[in-house]
């Protein structure tokens, strides 16, 4: 799970990535708003944002995240308690507020809840099972495991996410590569590699923009 933490305070940064990363999130943080508004289409599982914090604020960051993305878990964290920042927080779209100063626990624990994967078993054509959990494809026919490389792990987990919906090639590439500018070809080249572990006709073109993944029913 890749998280997006924007927070201009440095130690407390430090402590919230320190603890998130001990439970096996993946943390990026950032002390300025616009860079972390740059950046909030690169694949990330959640969202802690700051309000008072340079450039652009957290509720702004969060209003921009909303306007693409519905589903994907925010957080907010600040100082401000008053009401009417609450409700505008709440308003964009923010699933949970908490209050500076907390405990760190409270922090995990919301994080905890709001990025548990809701399908952990992802049923496809042939017998073909996707643990989004595990990360393990697996054959139940035969009751064996298809091995997958790191890439295609992460472009499979990016799929898996968007069921139903079409995957940019920008997607890909901020998402797989890490931000890291890579080729058309090379993302071609990767979901041919995948398709051949895969069954027929799962992953759709679609019209030179990307790919969709086709939604088949979970357990």
């Amino acid at each position: 799970m890749k998280i997006l933490l924007l927070e201009d305070n440095e130690r407390l940064s430090g402590v919230i990535k320190e603890a998130l990363s001990q439970k096996g999130y993946t943390v990026d943080t950032f002390n300025d708003g616009k860079k972390a508004l740059d950046s909030i289409d690169d694949g990330y599982d959640c969202f802690i944002l700051d309000i008072n914090v340079p450039h652009v604020d957290g509720l702004n960051i969060l209003h921009a995240i909303r306007l693409m993305d519905k589903e994907t878990p925010s957080v907010i964290i600040s100082a401000n308690s008053e009401l009417e920042t609450i409700q505008h927080a709440y308003k964009n779209g923010c699933d949970e507020y908490l209050k500076k100063p907390f405990y760190i626990y409270e922090l995990e624990t919301k994080v905890d809840r709001l990025c548990k994967p809701k399908k952990t078993h992802i049923q496809l054509p042939n017998g073909f099972c996707y643990c989004t959990q595990e990360e393990r494809l697996t054959n139940e026919t035969n009751n064996s495991e298809i091995k997958l490389a790191k890439k295609e792990i992460l472009l499979l987990n990016l799929l898996s996410k968007n069921i139903d919906k079409t995957v940019t090639f920008e997607a890909i590439e901020k998402y797989v590569w890490a931000g890291e500018l890579t080729t058309t070809e090379n993302i071609r080249a990767l979901v041919k590699r995948l398709r051949k572990k895969l069954p027929a006709d799962v992953i759709e073109n679609q019209g030179g923009i990307g790919y969709r993944f086709k939604y088949i029913s979970n357990k």
